[in-house]
């Protein structure tokens, strides 16, 4: 069986596995919501309906209403890869939400999280 690349793969797939990450380490979906708005534009509403239209992430960062112009500030590893280094730019959107996601199970403080 072929491998997805992370671009294909539905939104609507990785957004719980976001929540459940959380909610493991006592953070809420809320929280998810909120680095979701900072870093895409997206509000709760936005955020149901890329989820009930089942995009791929590459559509769902491609039509984001505001990309977050800090999200550049981001660093670190995600994967075992340096977030800043990546070279395509929609993985490398991509890992953005993801490394801030894996800040927040962390515990880490959300006005840290949220440049």
């Amino acid at each position: 069986m072929a491998r997805q690349h992370i671009t294909e793969i539905s939104f609507a797939k990785v957004y719980p596995l976001y929540i459940a990450k959380v909610e493991r380490k006592q953070r809420s979906k809320d929280e998810v919501d909120d680095i979701i708005h900072w870093l895409t534009g997206y509000d709760e509403d936005g955020i149901q309906q890329q989820v009930s239209a089942a995009v791929s992430l590459a559509d769902f960062f491609a039509q984001a209403p505001a990309l977050n112009p800090a999200r550049k500030t981001i660093t670190g590893v995600i994967c075992g890869i340096r977030v800043e280094d990546i070279q395509e730019p929609m993985v490398q959107e991509i890992r953005y939400l993801d490394k801030l996601i894996d800040e927040l199970a962390k515990g880490k403080a959300m006005d840290k999280i949220l440049r």
